[in-house]
Order: structure tokens, then C-alpha cells, then sequence
């Protein structure tokens, strides 16, 4: 199973010595002088072996000598942690409950009521029921407040925690308490957990134009892509003007989902191309000719961009900006140019993600720490209260980031703000006049004395 998206990872590091204060409690040890130097010389079969037998004296010492007796099981997942961090961000371990959360987030499916939930006041409010869910099936509305779990009230749980009780092992029941606006006593509603897929597409058409809302790329991206496309173009028919693809804050995802979604707007040519140390880690995408990219391939395409679009959203905005298919709009990218191989290590034992590969676009560029350039620069219109703090530098920032791209590094943010307030963002409707034919770059204003 291959990945391409960005994680923030927060490891702990060992220090090479430990100031202690107080009388005369520092002890000299056998077999330390004090003046080791690190060798970044690669090691032979011998040395690398001298090195493991010094880790396991290591932790000889600590489980003989530590002033309490140590959790090992602790210590050698820390010492895995430490090993795979300090090769990049975006390569570490997985413990199972992580690894099951990867999983999940991937597939895009969980066991759960399907709704759509946020916190207000204390309390869970629904956003929406999920189509032909658990909850939507019980009839829950939007605007519902769940105030108890099974008896038990939400008041005093996080959002999270709450959310963790109503996911749970498929075929399992909650029961949930709900005040409703119009109801004078709350409402009881019993529900059977099932297989829930989280929607990660949302779409509307505005002025005849086509918005599609991609928020990850899980295994449910393609599927959803190519429904949104066909119930805007069965809604519109001839007057549709345009689509736009919004991966703003899109972190990314799996691989194979990329280039599904590039390839629906592709008839041919190359999407990306994989090159790591391992011939297996060397591959090429190629589009194909099929029926969605054939009802769209005179449609003009706008690929919305900022800060936050990371990774397989990367993949997307710069195969359809290198094959001349779309326009891409917004701030640059975030700048994550890698591939990770999530690696499954046995029953119980949780997973390890690493870096096995860098990408490139079709033209050729690793944008490794320095995303996707728009073709059209827009920037939002900031609030005074976000300003500031809406930018990020993205991958050129992380510590230990593996560098290597065709591309000058980023020295400069880029925004990530985006308004919930369509009539406030900017980028969408720059976009939107865009297609409709009422603006034009703004680096390239028209001439006033052209005819």
C-alpha cells in the first residue's frame, strides 16, 4: 500500500550528555573517554553489527541499572520511533491503534452512525446525516444537538472523545439522546453502527459553473470525483462553463487515487513518474482514454491551490499544469515532492511509513520543498485577526526534509486561509469570473487603448 501525504510527526531525541546538578553525582563509566567523533562514513556488514551489539549493551544497562524497572516493550518502540524520525518528516512508526487510524483514514470507511458532527456550547451538533446511513435511515436532521451517549452526558468531552464513542465494531449499538428544535422532550434514537465512507467530495454549481470540494485523496476520491462530474454536467447540460477542482488544504492521500482524479480530466500523456533506490520504486502513470474524460475534454478546467495543498493533491495540479489542461489558481503549494510505503509488521506489531521514492510531474519537476507554482497568482483577503499566522513555508521548513527537487527551494509562505463564507473567497471567485468570462490575470491586465 503506497501513500503520498504530508504528516506532522513530533519525536523524542536522546542527548549525547546529561548535565546533572548537585554533589559529585556523576560517576566515570568504563569504556568512555569523552572524545568520540560521529563517522558519517558508511559502515561495513562488521561495523553495523559492532553498532547493534552497542544498542543492545545499552539497553542491558538501562533494564539492569534504571533507578525503576523499565517498561522494555516501551523502550524498543522509542528506539524504533528515533531510528525511522531521524530519517525525514514523513517517514516513522506506527503503533497499531495508529496504523488502524491510517488505515481507516485511507480507506475512507470506518464503523460509525454516519453523521457529520462539530461542538457548540458543550454540546454535539449534527451538520448533516450521511445518505442512507445509520442515522440518516433513524431520521436525524441536521441541527439535531446530542446531548448523551448511551445515558451518559457530552458535557465535559472533547469533540474527539465524543466521536470515539460513537465509532465503534460494526453491528454494535448506541443509543443516543437528542433535543430538536420544535420538540418539547428530547428525542431517543437507537442506532446499529455500520460501514460508513466519508465523504470527500462535495460539490454545487454556481453562475454555470462546476465546484467540486476534494478534501482528501482516500479510496473514495476517484468514485467521488467522477459522481460529482457527472451529476453537474446531467444538471447543466450545454450551459455549463467550466469546472473547478478545489484542493486548497487538501493534504494529500494514496497515490493511485491521484492519478485516477488526473487521469478523468486526461485523455493521454504521462501523469507522474516514481524514482527511488529500488527498481520496483521506479514507475510511470500514463492517462487513458475513457468515457468521463470524453464528456469533459472541451470543458475548461480550474485547479484551485494554496499552502495546504500537499502531495497527491501536487500530483494532480501538476500533471494537469504540465499537459496545458488547467489553469491552477491560489498561492503555492505546500512542496511535499515524496512517496511513503506504509509497511505492515506483523499482528500486534503496528507499521513503519518510509520514504521509498521522490515523484515528478510530467515535465520532469521534483517539486520536493517547493510546491506548485499557480499560473495565476490570487491571494485571500485576510481578516486582521489571521494575519500573520495564515502562512506556512511548508516542506522547506520541516527539519530533515531529503531535498533533491528540480525546483528552487520556497523562502517565502504561503496562505492557507480559506473563508467558509463563499462570498468572501476570493480565489473561488476569481475563478469563477474566470470562466464566465469577467476577468483576466492580473499580471497581465488588458490594454485600455487595445479595440
Amino acid at each position: 500500500m503506497t501513500f503520498a501525504f504530508r504528516t506532522t510527526l513530533l519525536a523524542l531525541s536522546l542527548s549525547a550528555a546529561t548535565a546533572l546538578s548537585g554533589p559529585a553525582l556523576a560517576q566515570e563509566q568504563p569504556g568512555t573517554d569523552g572524545a568520540e567523533t560521529l563517522d558519517t562514513a558508511p559502515l561495513s556488514d562488521i561495523e553495523v553489527y559492532r553498532e547493534l551489539n552497542l544498542f543492545g549493551e545499552i539497553f542491558d544497562r538501562i533494564r539492569e541499572e534504571y533507578v525503576e524497572p523499565p517498561n522494555e516493550r516501551e523502550l524498543i518502540r522509542a528506539a524504533i520511533k528515533g531510528m525511522l524520525a531521524s530519517l525525514d518528516p514523513h517517514s516513522g512508526y506506527l503503533d497499531p491503534l495508529d496504523y488502524e487510524d491510517v488505515r481507516q483514514d485511507t480507506q475512507g470507511t470506518f464503523g460509525g452512525l454516519g453523521i457529520e458532527v462539530t461542538m457548540e456550547e458543550g454540546v454535539i451538533k449534527v451538520v448533516a446525516p450521511i445518505d442512507d446511513s445509520p442515522a440518516d435511515n433513524a431520521g436525524m436532521l441536521a441541527n439535531d444537538y446530542i446531548v448523551a451517549l448511551d445515558g451518559d452526558p457530552v458535557l465535559g468531552l472533547s469533540l474527539d472523545e465524543a466521536v470515539e464513542r460513537m465509532r465503534g465494531e460494526i453491528g454494535s449499538s448506541i443509543e443516543l439522546t437528542v433535543i430538536r428544535e420544535g420538540e418539547t422532550e428530547p428525542l431517543t434514537f437507537t442506532l446499529d453502527r455500520d460501514i460508513i465512507a466519508l465523504r470527500v467530495v462535495r460539490h454545487f454549481v454556481e453562475r454555470d459553473v462546476g465546484v467540486m470540494r476534494l478534501s482528501r485523496f482516500s479510496e473514495q476520491a476517484y468514485a467521488g470525483i467522477e459522481k460529482a462530474v457527472r451529476d453537474i454536467v446531467d444538471q447543466e447540460g450545454d450551459k455549463l462553463k467550466g469546472l473547478i477542482l478545489d484542493l486548497r488544504n487538501n493534504p494529500g492521500g494514496l497515490v493511485d487515487q491521484a492519478v485516477f482524479v488526473a487521469d478523468a480530466f486526461l485523455d493521454q500523456g504521462n501523469v507522474l513518474s516514481t524514482r527511488g533506490r529500488v527498481v520496483a520504486e521506479n514507475e510511470r502513470f500514463d492517462a487513458r482514454p475513457d468515457d468521463l474524460d470524453k464528456l469533459l475534454k472541451e470543458i475548461p478546467l480550474i485547479v484551485l491551490v494554496n499552502g495546504g495543498s500537499a502531495s497527491a493533491s501536487e500530483i494532480v495540479a501538476g500533471a494537469l499544469q504540465d499537459q496545458a489542461r488547467a489553469t491552477v489558481v491560489g498561492t503555492r503549494s505546500f512542496g511535499k515532492g515524496s512517496v511513503q510505503s506504509v509497511i505492515g509488521l506483523g499482528r500486534g506489531n503496528g507499521a513503519m511509513r518510509l520514504t521509498t521514492s521522490r515523484y515528478y510531474t510530467p515535465s520532469g519537476r521534483s517539486i520536493q520543498a517547493a510546491g506548485i507554482h499557480p499560473d495565476i497568482e490570487i491571494r485571500q483577503d485576510v481578516p486582521e485577526i489571521f494575519k500573520g499566522r495564515d502562512e506556512i513555508l511548508g516542506e522547506a521548513a520541516l527539519e530533515g526534509q531529503i531535498g533533491g527537487g528540480t525546483e528552487d527551494e520556497a523562502t517565502t509562505g504561503s496562505s492557507v486561509y480559506v473563508p467558509s463564507d463563499r462570498s468572501l473567497d476570493t480565489q473561488l471567485n476569481f475563478a469563477l469570473d474566470l470562466l464566465n468570462g469577467e476577468a483576466t490575470d492580473p499580471a497581465f491586465p488588458p490594454d485600455p487603448n487595445a479595440l
